[in-house]
This record gives structure tokens, C-alpha cells and sequence, in this order.
């Protein structure tokens, strides 16, 4: 019988997974075990999957419990959302740096933010994987959590239980991109690869026919180039769409956030690039998807049941049902991207059967990609290491390689910063020898 445990099932992706799950023809019942610290947004979360479940008549029992080893054994698919301390750290990893001149969008990958974020997760989320191999050693991690590449690098590392990170920044992208370009989606033709949140659309064709020159006329139109400004400009001069949002990505990078007129020249609203986007929103997010979810339960707003395009379910159906079926997933390197580290994780396409997740050789990107996908491994390999090793100089050094840090700010400065961030969330993360 098919078992799923959904660790942090307070999260946004409950929903929409849940749905997934449910909507796989064939796969009539099982159980779905959910797990959060907080018992009442996990209460939440049973009664909204126990509703998704009657309203697809299917034979899938649910079950809850804030202790994970109550509910973890016999899973064959584990799906981590967690997040540890998000809402008590996040104006600190706003505001500090912001005194030094690092001007974070979002927040929660690279940076000052996403440095600290990742030594908050990690230890949390290693004690989890300690548990999984202990009650559930035959099953397979589907990590949601950001940030992505640490957290799957991380895994990777402690554990021979196989990992895949999923994002939706692929999926989401390439619909983008056949809008943008005029194309039926269907028929649009695409390679894309690199790491999470940076992966490259190298070849992009509808037809036969190229489309970065079509692309490349249509951003004349100023308000084309308005809906996605840092990506578009990079596209400009780098060849090549990425796969994020413009507001993540142009923290990824040292070009874009690193004076005023340029973060007001290219950095626009929301997503696209918003000073503090994510400080200023994520609590009420976190309350406005709690009370949504309850607004659901009651019937004052409609539970659709319609399936996402996240990976998870697609994942479980493949290997199940042993019917083939390609996501982009991040997994280790391991020779699928030669001019990127090999002991790195990258995002690349994989076919998914009864055998599991497995990985497509991608081949070299082009250098100067490879290049600014390089920075980024290596700050998440020094933030890694620091967990692991349990050393603070490490983690300095990571902030001191990270892109956007090390455009605007000298060796000591962010060293301050460091030790000022590090100060404030005494509480959220262990000590560091």
C-alpha cells in the first residue's frame, strides 16, 4: 500500500500536492501522513487533505502527528517543505544587511539571508534525515525547502537515501517564454540546465526557428521589458533566459542591485525585484494562505480540484505505475554538467520510472554561464560545510564569495555583517565553533 509522509505540512504546497496525489488515475487509495511542529496549522492542514480526499471519493487515509517518528515508518516517498524560524528571523535578514548596502528582493537562497537561512534549516532538517533512514531507509526525499541546492547538496552528503530537489521555476518559465515569444506552449521546444534558480534556456526553438532573436526584437517594446526586467536584460547580453523570477535572480548576480539607479532602473515591483519584497509579505502570506485554507473548510470559497505542474505526484505516478515520465529535478552532479563542480548539485531533466529518479546528461554550458553558476556552488558548498563541520569562519567565507555581498561591500564589512546577523539569531541557530 502507497504510503507519503509530508514533513512541514503546514506549507503553502500541501494543497496543491495533495490534489496531485489524488488526481492519480489508477492510485485508488493509501495513506498520506502529515507532520508540522505547529499543531494547529497541522490541524489545519489533515482536515483540508481529509476534505480533498471526500471530494475525490478515493480510499486514502490520513493521518497527522507533530512527532515525525509516530508516522514515518513504511513511507516510500517523504516530501520536506520545512521551514525553521522564517517568520521570527526575517526582518533581521532584511535589515541588517540593508545597513550595509545589500539590497535583498527576496532573500532566501544566496545572501545574507539565504546564508542564514541555511544554517537555521540544515541541522533541523538532518536530524529529520537521520529519522528517515532509521524508519523509512527504502524510500525516496522530494525536497521542496529553499534553500534548494543546500538543502539537496546537504542530503546528499549524509545519506545514500536518493534525493531530488523540485522547484517550479522550469515549468513556470518555459510557459512564460512561449507567451513572451507568441508560441503555442505545446509546440514550443526547449534544453535548459544549470542550478536551481539558475538554470539556462540554451535552446529555445518553435519549429525549427530560433527564438532568441524574436525574443531579442519583442523586448523593443518597453512594456515587454517591463514584465521581466532583469531577466530580459540578461538575456540582452548573457544569450541566454534563466530560469527564475527577475526578483531572485538579480540577487544571484553582482550586476543589478549594487547602486540605487540600477536597482531602480531594472528591479521594479513584486517579484521582479521589490526592495524587501519578501520581508515586507511572507507573515502575511503565512496568515492569508491559513485563512484561505479555513475559508475552504467552511465553503465560503471554492476547493478546486484542479492538478498543478509541481513534480511530486508526477514522481510518485512514474514510479508506481512504472510509466516513464521526464521533470527537471536537482540532484548531484556527477558528470551531467562537466564544466560545473562534480560534487555539486545541478537542476537538469530526468526520467522517472520504477527505478526511481534518473538524472540526463546535460552536457558543458556555455563557460560564461557555467561561470555565474559556479559563484553560486561555491557559496552554497562553503554554507554546507560550515553546517557540517559546525565552523563559523566557513560561513563567513560564504557570505564573503556571495555575488550581490561582494559587490557592495569590503572584506570587513561583511564580516561585521556577518557577526551582527549571526548575533541576532543566536536563538534560531547553533553555535558555531
Amino acid at each position: 500500500m502507497t504510503k507519503i509522509t509530508i514533513i512541514g505540512a503546514g506549507s503553502a504546497f500541501t494543497q496543491e500536492i495533495a490534489v496531485d496525489i489524488l488526481n492519480i488515475e489508477g492510485v485508488e487509495g493509501g495513506t498520506i501522513a502529515l507532520v508540522d511542529i505547529d499543531a494547529n496549522r497541522l490541524d489545519i492542514a489533515r482536515r483540508l487533505v481529509l476534505k480533498i480526499v471526500e471530494m475525490t471519493g478515493k480510499r486514502w487515509d490520513v493521518i497527522a502527528s507533530v512527532d515525525r517518528r509516530e508516522v514515518l515508518a513504511g513511507s516510500q516517498f517523504v516530501i520536506n517543505q520545512i521551514e525553521v524560524g522564517g517568520l521570527q528571523t526575517v526582518r533581521y535578514e532584511y535589515e541588517i544587511p540593508l545597513k550595509y548596502g545589500v539590497n535583498q528582493c527576496i532573500g532566501d537562497t544566496l545572501g545574507p539571508g539565504g546564508l542564514f537561512k541555511t544554517l537555521r534549516t540544515l541541522p533541523s532538517w538532518m536530524d529529520i534525515v537521520r529519522d528517515i533512514e532509521e524508519l523509512c531507509p527504502d524510500s525516496i526525499i522530494l525536497n521542496y525547502t529553499n534553500p534548494m541546492s543546500a538543502v539537496t547538496l546537504l542530503t546528499s552528503r549524509i545519506t545514500d537515501i536518493p534525493v531530488v530537489g523540485l522547484c517550479h521555476s522550469i515549468q513556470n518559465t518555459s510557459r512564460q517564454l512561449a507567451k513572451y515569444a507568441g508560441v503555442p506552449y505545446e509546440e514550443l521546444k526547449w534544453r535548459a540546465g544549470g542550478i536551481n534558480h539558475m538554470s539556462w534556456f540554451v535552446e529555445l526553438t518553435h519549429q525549427g526557428k530560433d527564438l532568441y532573436p524574436v525574443l531579442r526584437e519583442k523586448i523593443q517594446n518597453p512594456d515587454l521589458l517591463r514584465k521581466d526586467p532583469v531577466r530580459f536584460d540578461a538575456m540582452k547580453y548573457l544569450g541566454a533566459f534563466v530560469s527564475e523570477s527577475s526578483g531572485h535572480f538579480s540577487e544571484y548576480i553582482p550586476y543589478y542591485r549594487k547602486r540605487q539607479e540600477l536597482i531602480d532602473e531594472h528591479c521594479s515591483s513584486g517579484y521582479n525585484g521589490a526592495t524587501g519584497y519578501y520581508a515586507d509579505n511572507w507573515p502575511i502570506w503565512r496568515k492569508e494562505n491559513d485563512e484561505n485554507i479555513l475559508r475552504k473548510l467552511e465553503g465560503t470559497l471554492p476547493l478546486k480540484l484542479e492538478s498543478s505542474n509541481e513534480y511530486a505526484a508526477i514522481i510518485i505516478e512514474a514510479m508506481l505505475k512504472n510509466e516513464p515520465k521526464v521533470i527537471y529535478g536537482n540532484v548531484p552532479n556527477e558528470g551531467l554538467i562537466p564544466n560545473l563542480p562534480q560534487n555539486g548539485v545541478v537542476e537538469v531533466a530526468c526520467m522517472v520510472d520504477r527505478n526511481g529518479v534518473n538524472p540526463c546528461r546535460f552536457g558543458a554550458l556555455p563557460e560564461h554561464l557555467a561561470a555565474l553558476c559556479r559563484s553560486n556552488m561555491a557559496f552554497f558548498e562553503l554554507a554546507v560545510g560550515a553546517v557540517l563541520e559546525n565552523d563559523k569562519e566557513m560561513a563567513r567565507h560564504a557570505l564573503m564569495i556571495d555575488p550581490l555581498s561582494a559587490a557592495v561591500c569590503s572584506l570587513k564589512e561583511i564580516g561585521d555583517m556577518f557577526e551582527e546577523l549571526y548575533e541576532a539569531e543566536r536563538d534560531f541557530i547553533p553555535v558555531l565553533r
